[in-house]
């Protein structure tokens, strides 16, 4: 008897959308989980690009204390093991992964050596577009401003984040200048919580942006030299909106110009400058921090 020919494996329908076409196969992502591609040592990048990583154990509980519905998963470490029980009761009733790893595995997942023994990957807080109509309700409750036009290290926003969540400033406003960093992870490590507790928004057209601001607000912005102290600033009686400018070339002409005043912080002189999230740390609590 011939033998039948092989026509292999019986074939799956073919799937229509609702137009009746062919649907295209949705291929499915061999790296959806970042800890068990790390298992494996894969390297491309993690599929949750959208995510921020929250390392360290003080962060993390910062950002389960304020945002735990943001969350999506949790890596630890066999020493925070007990720490982390309640957390992980919490993302098993939301259906959401949380795993422990190896420390080799938790570094790849990290992307950093400086993780602390526990990573959260969670929903970054929105960064919402500034509306200057809010600026005179703010200033009327005499919350001062802190901005941003330039500053380009992601570790330096986290930096000032941390100590404007230290003195109480709650709202940080970025440029479009192009030289200006977003959020990040490093911000999220370096910020150690404190941006879990600032409202952060983008600003178009800086400059116009002041002049508006400078009927609710005294405009400070800051300079190398050839500014005054900032002990020795004249209050005009309205809460401080400081700005802040680039590491390497301060504020542009144009935003300096939309300032009401431009203080300097003055040394002995053995090195130029201080870093601007050091400059930062003193001016948030000399200006806006009383």
């Amino acid at each position: 008897m011939a033998r039948r020919p092989d026509k292999g494996p019986p074939r799956q329908a073919e799937r229509r959308d609702r137009t009746g076409k062919p649907r295209t196969p949705r291929a499915v992502h061999p790296y959806r989980d970042p800890a068990r591609a790390s298992a494996e040592g894969r390297t491309r990048p993690h599929p949750d690009d959208k995510l921020i990583r929250v390392a360290g154990l003080p962060s993390v509980t910062e950002l389960f204390d304020s945002g735990a519905d943001r969350v999506e998963r949790l890596y630890f470490e066999a020493p925070h093991k007990n720490a982390v029980q309640d957390w992980c009761a919490e993302l098993g009733r939301r259906h959401k992964v949380y795993r422990q790893l190896r420390p080799d595995e938790m570094q790849r997942v990290a992307g950093t050596a400086m993780h602390g023994g526990i990573v959260a990957l969670a929903r970054p807080r929105p960064v919402r577009t500034f509306d200057p109509n809010l600026a005179e309700r703010w200033a009327n409750e005499g919350k001062p401003l802190l901005i941003l036009d330039g500053v380009g290290n992601p570790q330096n926003i986290g930096a000032i984040a941390r100590t404007a969540a230290f003195y109480g400033i709650n709202r940080l406003i970025l440029s479009d200048h192009p030289g200006q960093s977003g959020l990040s992870d490093a911000s999220y490590r370096v910020a150690k919580g404190g941006l879990e507790w600032i409202d952060v928004y983008r600003a178009e057209r800086l400059p116009e942006m002041l002049r508006r601001l400078a009927s609710s607000y005294q405009v400070v912005g800051t300079a190398v030299e050839r500014a005054i102290a900032p002990d020795k600033l004249v209050r005009i009686g309205k809460p401080v909106a400081l700005v802040l400018g680039n590491e390497e070339e301060g504020l542009a002409p144009a935003t300096l110009a939309a300032c009401q005043s431009v203080v300097a912080l003055s040394g002995t002189g053995r090195v130029e400058s201080l870093n601007v999230s050091a400059a930062a740390a003193i001016l948030i609590h000399t200006l806006l921090a009383r």
